[in-house]
């Protein structure tokens, strides 16, 4: 039986594969690629030996299922014919007697029911025969499927070393075809997935997962059928073959530690470093037993997998109790009747070998990946390869992806966390920013309306009360109540300008200046007390700035004069200037009392202030955020008010591009 192409025999379900690279791992063939998080089987690499089905516990991983042809064969066929493999006691223990299956299969619709261990027998003695034809010439087991592919696979040039005998199954499959008829149609029924790309013989190969499918299917229960006996030929020793050591053991060969002609290895770790020690010629003068699995009753297509031992002590039961009752006399007629069929098999290679990539292309790759140096190497298996070499070329190959690295992937997600942070705290940034100039837009707007109605009635107050100011007696008791009328119609007046000037939106008429003899000349435009020490620091490689002069010389004077109001009893005001291509940026630093945490937000939101009642109009700072908005600036604050957390004061920082003029 064959497998095409486009029915692969190992597959994946796409929507059930989370990527956890466990089948990566026991793939022996690392015959399956990772592609955008998806674990496919490479058909023409994959040597079937069910690994990955059998470690999957999403069932992500399945294969070519042949139920419905078997039942299609079982109701058009009353010749057929079921080749039960020697695992069966150890997948039936619910069973106490192997005639309940027997029972079960002919109740199904099979004519015959045999024992492929007939067939290890005779299998056995063709192994014995030609280990000790010749001492010189070393062989390879070549019962099991699954190391044969990966033999002709991944070593091709081993394949001569390949025992030229058939299996157990196609040995038994020869025998009922001689025996019932070549026409018969026979049904493999057993723990391997690998068997049903074997070869054409038999017809279709069956899991035991299968076997018990069909059975729920077709309602076949133990206690409505009839026990019944193996139909012959019936097996012997070969009954041991699916077990550790069961073909030294069927052929009688005693395992002889000095003479150490055969060594044994099973499981997928184990073959493969024999195979390859034998190739470098370590233990090329030994005989090598080999299986793919850790024994066939431990094979990926058993449904109770059970436990090893477990499932080796249930064998050894069934064959003490089957050689107990065995009719030798029949056994032996059997055995002499078809111990000279064709039992001869070749083999050809497939190599499937990639070539390797070169060490300078494996090294830039672990640059790219961050591994400069051997330490970074960690071979920590996360990715499903045994080391970050074999991931590379694996990468290299196109069989994995960068990402399956573990710490790789968890260093690039760590700077992609840091990278968010960063841009979330711009993001924050720029939105308090835009928030503001909103907030600053809707009040500046609804200024500019109020001060332009209370503007023209608060110009008459004041033109009235200081006529009347100049036309009464400074000795009259009303003289000072209107000189207090024309003072708080003024203050008003400087309100209501302080109100217009912030909702302007007057067009920046730029002039290049030195900026560093124009914050000399804002110094100078304010009173600065003779306990308030200024330090001026200057590292522009560029002088020159274009900006507005007049509006930007009230943004800093701004700034300057609430430092000063924040060192009442004096303090160091520090201003620093420094530029680079694009900005020049100015740093006001006080020692005052600092800015509480809670008024931080709503430094720069009109008639907002920290003074005394009547000595701020809470409009100097939203002026001034304007002001360097309409430069294209920014401006940034940074304060402490706790002496517990160190030393007081505030921090202005202004950025304005450095345009030129134009």
């Amino acid at each position: 039986m064959k497998i095409s192409e486009k029915q692969p025999l190992v597959f994946t379900i796409a929507d059930r594969c989370k990527t956890c690279y466990t089948c990566i791992r026991e793939c022996p063939a690392k015959a399956i690629s990772m592609q955008n998080g998806q674990a496919n089987v490479i058909t023409e690499r994959c040597i079937g030996c069910g690994n990955c089905v059998k470690v999957c516990t999403r069932k992500a991983k399945s294969f070519y299922n042949e139920e419905q042809q078997v039942l299609h064969l079982l109701k058009t066929n009353n010749n057929s014919i079921a080749c039960v493999a020697p695992a069966f006691p150890a997948e039936f223990k619910e069973f106490k007697d192997h005639k309940i299956v027997v029972g079960m299969l002919k109740k199904l619709g099979f004519d015959k029911v045999v024992e492929v261990s007939f067939g290890a027998d005779l299998v056995a003695m063709k192994y014995e025969e030609l280990i000790l034809s010749d001492d010189q010439k070393k062989y390879i087991s070549s019962d099991c499927p699954a190391i044969v592919s990966y033999i002709t696979k991944y070593y091709p040039q081993l394949t001569k070393f390949l025992a030229p005998i058939v299996s157990p199954l196609m040995a038994i499959v020869r025998v009922v075809k001689e025996l019932y008829g070549e026409e018969r149609k026979t049904v493999f029924i057993g723990p391997c997935i690998a068997k049903k790309t074997e070869s054409d013989d038999p017809d279709y190969v069956l899991t035991f997962k299968e076997i018990r499918n069909i059975f729920d299917t077709e309602n076949i229960k133990a206690e409505d059928c009839e026990p019944a006996e193996f139909d012959p030929p019936l097996g012997g020793r070969g009954a041991v073959f699916p077990i550790s050591r069961g073909l030294i053991n069927t052929i009688k060969i005693e395992e002889n530690l000095i003479q150490g002609n055969i060594i044994v290895a099973e499981g997928r770790e184990n073959f493969k470093e024999a195979i390859n020690e034998f190739d470098n010629g370590y233990i090329d003068d030994h005989n090598l037993e080999l299986l793919c699995c850790e024994g066939c009753i431990m094979g990926p297509g058993m449904f109770s997998e059970g436990k090893r031992y477990q499932n080796r002590a249930y064998i050894t039961r069934y064959v003490k109790t089957k050689l107990k009752n065995l009719n030798i006399q029949d056994w032996e007629n059997h055995f002499n009747r078809f111990q000279n069929i064709n039992l001869n098999r070749e083999f050809s290679q497939d190599d499937s070998r990639v070539k390797a990539p070169s060490e300078e292309e494996i090294e830039a790759l672990y640059h790219k990946m961050g591994k400069h140096d051997k330490q970074d190497r960690l071979d920590c298996h996360a990715c499903g390869y045994e080391s970050c070499r074999e991931h590379a070329i694996a990468v290299l190959r196109g069989l994995a992806e960068v990402d399956m690295c573990l710490p790789y992937t968890l260093d690039k997600l760590k700077n992609m966390v840091n990278e968010l942070n960063t841009k979330n705290t711009k993001l924050e940034t720029v939105q308090q920013a835009l928030k503001q100039s909103e907030k600053l837009a809707h009040l500046g707007q609804l200024a500019a309306g109020i001060a332009h109605e209370i503007n023209n009635p608060l110009g008459v107050v004041i033109m009235y009360s200081n006529i009347m100011l100049d036309e009464i007696n400074p000795s009259d008791e009303a003289y000072e109540d209107l000189k207090l009328i024309t003072e708080q119609a003024l203050r008003c007046k400087k309100i209501v300008s302080g109100l217009l000037n912030f909702a302007r939106k007057n067009k920046v008429k730029f002039t290049s200046v030195n900026i560093a003899e124009f914050i000399n000349n804002c110094l100078k435009a304010v009173i600065i007390p003779a306990n308030i020490e200024v330090e001026q620091k200057c590292y522009l490689s560029n002088f020159s700035t274009s900006i507005d002069e007049e509006q930007m010389t009230q943004a800093i004077t701004n700034i300057i004069k609430n430092a000063i109001e924040a060192m009442p009893n004096g303090g160091k005001l520090s201003i620093e200037l420094c530029n680079d291509k694009d900005n020049v940026e100015i740093k006001f630093q006080d020692t005052g009392t600092g800015i509480k945490d809670d008024d931080k937000d709503k430094l720069f939101t009109p008639f907002f202030t920290t003074k005394e009642f009547g000595k701020g109009t809470g409009l100097g700072l939203p002026t001034t955020y304007g002001i360097i908005k309409m430069h294209k600036g920014k401006i940034h604050v940074k304060s402490n008010s706790n002496p517990q957390k160190g030393e007081t004061g505030t921090i202005f920082t202004i950025i304005l591009p450095q345009l030129n003029e134009n």
